[in-house]
């Protein structure tokens, strides 16, 4: 089947009235995800001002892979309350059930995109809308295998790449007030270059003990929570719309295992047993 058309205000709408009737508010799970995320970021952020030898680069990798597996548990909640059902706080956890397979696709998801950018920008970011659902793929039925993801999503993207595209910059003004403290930084960096470029000139390293007058816990807890604070009213919409791309993407392209598998079925090939 060709690649559908996907009227991309009309279904965020219907995820915005879909999201108010969910048995397990979104407003409620999307604060408990953010909240958690929040305390991954301020750990690993405090523990690298304490240490920044290898026991911060420890607590760095281990908080986003615990990051990886909360991401999952939010998607698994977006898609139960797409499909109607009750999905109660705990499923933010539920990734623990096939963290391996979560973090192995993770990781193999970001070589692949990171081999393509070294070619050029343009074909990193196409392998990224590439490999859009896999992980999707993996959530609905986690006793596929890593690479059966990744070529599951290769096919139902398909059409979909430049939808997909479009959803990301229908959602620029978010990105962009999340990201406002580091706006502020780098314009308040680039005001005391201006003032005073010779100084900076003589030594350039001078630019990165730049930072705003605020106290350094001040500066770390709003670079956590600002941009969480505003994830909280556009993520759930997002995540939800998204999934509704998918769906429509796996309908098109005839490409679903949907309900088949499961954690603890057998593996069948591709790296799935890890």
């Amino acid at each position: 089947m060709m690649a559908q058309l996907i009227d991309r205000k009309q279904l965020k709408q219907q995820m915005k009235d879909l999201l108010r009737s969910a048995q397990v508010g979104a407003r409620g799970m999307t604060l408990l995800y953010l909240a958690l995320v929040c305390a991954l970021n301020l750990t690993d952020s405090l523990t690298g001002l304490v240490n920044d030898g290898l026991p911060a680069m420890f607590v760095s990798i281990l908080t986003s892979l615990l990051g990886m597996v909360l991401s999952a548990g939010f998607v698994l909640y977006c898609m139960a309350v797409r499909r109607g059902e009750r999905a109660e706080y705990l499923t933010l956890f539920d990734g623990f059930s096939f963290v391996g397979r979560i973090i192995l696709l993770n990781i193999v998801e970001y070589l692949f995109i990171f081999l393509w950018s070294l070619l050029f920008v343009i074909p990193g970011i196409i392998a990224a809308y590439r490999y859009r659902f896999a992980l999707y793929d993996l959530y609905e039925n986690p006793g596929i295998g890593v690479m059966e993801a990744l070529e599951m999503s290769k096919q139902q993207t398909l059409g979909y790449k430049g939808q997909l595209f479009l959803l990301d910059l229908s959602y620029t003004g978010w990105y962009l007030l999340a990201s406002l403290p580091s706006l502020i930084q780098v314009g308040y960096i680039y005001a005391a270059v201006f003032q005073d470029p010779g100084y900076f000139l003589a030594d350039p390293t001078r630019v990165y003990a730049l930072s705003l007058p605020l106290p350094l816990p001040v500066q770390v807890l709003l670079g956590c929570l600002w941009p969480l604070a505003v994830a909280l009213f556009y993520l759930p919409v997002y995540q939800c719309t998204e999934l509704g791309y998918f769906d429509i993407a796996k309908h098109t392209s005839g490409v679903s295992l949907s309900g088949a598998g499961g954690p603890d079925q057998p593996d069948d090939g591709g790296w799935g047993g890890f």
